[in-house]
């Protein structure tokens, strides 16, 4: 009898915890928007970096014994691939584009990791998804043509696609070098080797003149909140649903990123973003069907 109870608890909480983590990291696009023209970006990667890893030091501790030091040759490059250079790239890209075409180029991460998959690692793709791929792919073109404000944005969108290149590479490098270790404890060791990765850059580029609070609650939030806390729960909805259910997350983030921007920032919401949105987001949810 008690396992009806606890069956109709995951059926509410599953998709209220995939709403709000798609509302966190929605939100920090909306962060580094706001952030990152005091601190530039590599000052404010560096404290998202650090913040995050303090967060979830406390299960790398508990299991360091699993973490020899063989593993860190592997946890390094997978840092400086899956964390320091994305997030660099997303903060370059929010200084010369609104929030929405950071958070529409993050959706394109999936549909990376097939492809990479399918590429280096020998795994099949299937007609399906090879023509998802191209849609979505249509979709980073007409996104990269359109113009905000007058402004061309598509170097913005160039390191919004690269960065999600090196996502979906680093999904296949975690998928293949750090199976059975503890998902936080990983987290917090690549994202501790991150940080490490950008402290020369950071300290090179620290911001001279004094930084407004409200630039550094949102790099505060975008580190404690979008990254640590993300990440645990990120792991967590993993853990109970899977992988592929857990990576429909992917549907809501440009979906808060556009709405958050055009609510708090008043960013404007072109009919072009809507149209590549919509093909990039139509394309991951076809590339996700079984």
């Amino acid at each position: 009898m008690s396992a009806l109870p606890q069956a109709l608890e995951r059926d509410w909480r599953t998709p209220l915890e995939l709403t709000v983590l798609g509302a966190i990291w929605g939100c920090s696009f909306l962060f580094m928007r706001v952030a990152v023209p005091h601190f530039g970006p590599y000052a404010l990667v560096e404290v998202r970096l650090v913040l995050g890893a303090l967060v979830l030091l406390p299960f790398l501790w508990r299991a360091r014994a699993q973490f020899p030091a063989r593993r860190w040759l592997w946890l390094a490059p997978i840092g400086l691939i899956n964390s320091a250079v994305p997030f660099v790239l997303f903060a370059w890209a929010a200084q010369r584009a609104p929030a929405a075409i950071g958070a529409i180029c993050n959706a394109m991460t999936v549909l990376f990791a097939a492809l990479i998959a399918f590429l280096f690692f020998g795994e099949k793709i299937g007609m399906r998804r090879a023509l998802a791929l191209l849609v979505g792919f249509s979709g980073v073109v007409v996104l990269a043509t359109a113009k905000v404000a007058g402004l061309s944005i598509g170097t913005a969108v160039i390191a919004g696609v690269l960065a999600s290149l090196l996502y979906g590479l680093g999904v296949n490098l975690v998928k293949r070098h750090m199976s059975g270790l503890p998902p936080a404890a990983s987290a917090a060791a690549t994202l501790g080797c991150a940080s490490l990765w950008m402290l020369p850059m950071a300290l090179t580029h620290w911001p001279q003149g004094p930084v407004p609070g409200a630039a550094w609650a949102c790099a505060v939030a975008l580190g404690v909140v979008c990254t640590g806390l993300a990440f645990l729960m990120f792991y967590r909805l993993i853990a109970r649903i899977g992988p592929s259910r857990a990576s429909t997350v992917t549907y809501l983030v440009p979906l808060f990123g556009a709405a958050f921007a055009w609510l708090f920032l008043g960013e404007p919401v072109t009919l072009q973003m809507l149209l590549a949105g919509a093909l990039i987001l139509g394309s991951v949810a076809v590339s996700q069907r079984r």
